[in-house]
């Protein structure tokens, strides 16, 4: 799944945001999975954009929330 940019989350309603938090997760975790076993990852950095994407979707769901943006 690629990364996405701040601009694309703010198009998405916040059920697709949702569905993409639980989709980023699931990746995440079987990402980890692998590394915790000892095999080799395709790209390590992969865990961290991961992370940062997960947190960008989390605080565009909050502020919109609030009523910003």
């Amino acid at each position: 799944m690629a990364i996405l940019k701040s601009s694309e989350i703010r198009d998405l309603s916040v059920e697709e945001m949702k569905a993409k938090i639980r989709e980023l997760r699931a990746e995440l975790a079987r990402t980890r999975a692998t590394a915790a076993a000892g095999g080799s990852l395709e790209n390590p950095a992969r865990i961290h954009e991961l992370r940062r994407t997960i947190a960008r979707i989390l605080t565009i769901m909050k502020e919109k929330q609030k009523g910003g943006a």
